[in-house]
């Protein structure tokens, strides 16, 4: 019987820098997460992080990560051709067949990109899985913009607002990305729509509440966390919020939870 728990060893296929803080590695494995869930990444007698997957093809899926700690520096010392362990997947990924035909907004700040890029690379592949996309995706300033490259290809397939907290840059605007929510038009949308909000806490927090200000169903509004997870089975309690475990009952969730969890 296989052991859900077990890390597995897997190559690393290719290291790329996205930033000045965030690198993504591509990692050999036959796992095949749901859009939105998580892997947990481990150095033997270091440690182990909860990931997003980022990006996923045949036979290997993509971490973008950010060195914060002792396990994320570790990882970030590694190469092409080295190892990294691998468990899960693990956690509730995004409900992605409720979006399918609806007009889908997707908001996000820094690398909350990262857990939602894979529903957006299907999306942009599969031009009839949505009616549309309104993508606004802000970072705190150039040196932070993550996967600036399908950046630049989604401006020709999804309705896209780009913006930085600080500083300017050419097609791009300057502002938080609340500021910007009142742009999409949800009155046209006939409440056939679903909306995605990744990104720090606090950015989701007030991006939540400029929703509701907009007229947005809570219902139709769903969150992604991962920073407060470790065991990623419920043993350990470190993710508990009151009676929630983000890495059992998450990492995604409806906004009527999610406005609870945000501090």
């Amino acid at each position: 019987m296989e052991n859900f728990v077990q890390p597995q060893p897997c190559t690393i296929l290719n290291v790329k820098r996205e930033s000045e803080h965030e690198w993504t590695f591509r990692v050999a494995s036959d796992a095949r997460p749901d859009h939105g869930q998580f892997m947990q990444l481990s150095i033997p007698k270091t440690g182990e992080a909860p990931i997003s997957v980022s990006a996923q093809g045949d036979g290997w899926l993509e971490f973008t990560i950010r060195s914060v700690g002792r396990v994320t520096n570790c990882i970030f010392s590694k190469e092409k051709g080295d190892t990294l362990f691998l468990r899960g997947p693990y956690g509730n990924g995004w409900p992605v067949e409720e979006f399918r035909g609806r007009h889908l907004v997707v908001i996000t700040g820094g690398t909350g990109l990262a857990p939602v890029r894979s529903l957006l690379h299907k999306c942009a592949e599969d031009v009839d899985f949505v009616k549309d996309v309104h993508l606004i995706s802000g970072f705190k300033d150039e040196a932070g913009i993550v996967f600036g490259r399908e950046l630049e290809e989604w401006k020709d397939q999804f309705h896209t607002v780009y913006t930085l907290d600080h500083g300017e840059k050419d097609g791009w605007r300057t502002g938080m990305v609340t500021a910007f929510v009142k742009e999409i038009p949800f009155e046209s949308f006939e409440e056939d729509y679903a909306v995605i909000v990744v990104g720090p806490p606090p950015m989701m927090k007030f991006t939540g509440l400029e929703l509701l200000n907009c007229g947005v169903d809570p219902e139709k509004i769903w969150m992604s966390f991962e920073r407060k997870m470790s065991c990623a089975i419920g043993k350990c309690g470190h993710c508990r919020i009151d009676e929630v475990y983000v890495c059992l009952d998450g990492p995604v969730f409806p906004y009527t939870t999610a406005r609870d969890l945000v501090d």
